[in-house]
């Protein structure tokens, strides 16, 4: 049984048993201006984390090209 953002799930429960998740550089900033922002990442590492606790295979493709281009060139 994992435990994400408030709810309880079961593995019998999953519906998917491999998954692919494409997470923004950009949604990773959180509210600043550059570059990540910690605690948005250790959020939606905790919440990947109870979905590969429950059996799932999780693939991440996670961007990076605000950090390379700025977000002005995005």
């Amino acid at each position: 049984m994992a435990e994400t953002t408030g709810s309880t799930v079961t593995a019998d429960a999953v519906r998917f048993k491999r998954v692919l998740l494409k997470v923004s550089g950009e949604a990773l900033m959180g509210q600043r201006d550059y570059g990540l922002d910690p605690e948005v990442v250790n959020r939606v590492a905790n919440e990947v984390k109870a979905v590969i606790e429950l059996g799932v295979q999780v693939s991440l493709v996670i961007g990076g090209g605000n950090i390379f281009r700025g977000v002005k060139g995005a």
